[in-house]
């Protein structure tokens, strides 16, 4: 029942924001959240769809991501047939066993094919599978082999040798590294090896879903360096909602606006569409009492900095 008053308040608040506003502020926009097909899960846009709406919300790029493959090869092949959109088109490996695992050799591959980010596991990381009830679980098209699940550390809680040595090259393509579904405790063992072996963009995604994050994690994580990414698809009228407004405001003020981010984390069939979810969570921040400054600071500069491009 909370997820329904959760939404029915976000659509209250959102409907007190009026289209041009969040229209002027998704011009330059960056969605580093993408959730297009195809795929092994249900989509309700593919690739080039979501490229085509970004474009004409007047967006400045979007990154794709899937749990079971990379869309990063793809790039050259896409911006050939939409380069004359102008929307910057990023992509990146997400460790899942579906994708190799840990392994450095997939990583190193793929970053020489232009991957931009390297995502720890997801869907099969141990405390995704440890943490997810029956309701949480993503919903697959196909019935995959299960899959063990997935951790960065040893049973003394060590940084594992194969771990590292994808850090090393995440720090020689200078690539983003994402923490995944991994557990928070995992994610600062994690992120301290990283910086210790030269990784400068760290992105930290929903950490207050299945991550177990506290607010002085995201605090503490946020003055280490990292960039904390809240998903809009947990705040606005979306089937996924689980947070109040309320919420939203205590989870960016936490990390601060400088160190925050918002993604659309949308692409599944009945949801909003990825610019439509952008376009709420807009709203919603007006609505909550962060400045036109903010929002941009969120979804235009801070995206656009920790993909490379230089901020507007």
């Amino acid at each position: 029942m909370a997820s329904v008053t959760y939404r029915e308040e976000a659509r209250a608040l959102i409907a007190q924001v009026d289209d041009a506003t969040a229209n002027r502020l998704l011009q330059g926009a960056l969605d580093l959240h993408v959730h297009s097909g195809p795929s092994t899960m249900p989509r309700q846009v593919d690739h080039f769809q979501a490229v085509e709406e970004a474009a004409a919300a007047g967006m400045r790029g979007i990154l794709f991501k899937d749990h079971h493959y990379s869309v990063a090869p793809f790039i050259p092949l896409m911006d050939r047939v939409l380069g004359h959109h102008n929307v910057a088109m990023f992509s990146g490996l997400v460790l899942n066993n579906s994708t190799g695992g840990l392994n450095p050799f997939v990583v190193d591959a793929q970053l020489k094919q232009g991957a931009k980010l390297i995502w720890m596991p997801t869907a099969q990381s141990a405390n995704h599978i440890r943490s997810s009830s029956r309701k949480q679980r993503l919903v697959s098209n196909v019935k995959l082999k299960p899959s063990p699940g997935l951790t960065v550390v040893d049973s003394y809680g060590e940084i594992l040798d194969v771990v590292k040595e994808i850090l090393d090259s995440i720090a020689e393509f200078d690539a983003i590294l994402s923490s995944g579904h991994l557990h928070v405790w995992e994610i600062w063992k994690l992120f301290a090896e990283a910086k210790k072996r030269g990784v400068k963009r760290l992105l930290v995604n929903h950490p207050m879903y299945g991550l177990h994050f506290t607010y002085d994690d995201i605090k503490e994580m946020a003055e280490f360096g990292a960039l904390i990414e809240q998903s809009a698809c947990l705040y606005v009228d979306s089937r996924f909602n689980v947070f109040s407004p309320r919420e939203l405001k205590e989870h960016i003020l936490a990390a601060g606006v400088a160190h925050s981010s918002i993604g659309s984390d949308l692409g599944q069939v009945d949801n909003p569409t990825p610019v439509e979810g952008m376009r709420q969570a807009i709203k919603l921040c007006i609505a909550l009492g962060f400045s036109e400054d903010d929002v941009r600071t969120m979804v235009r500069d801070n995206p656009a900095t920790i993909v490379g491009l230089q901020v507007a």
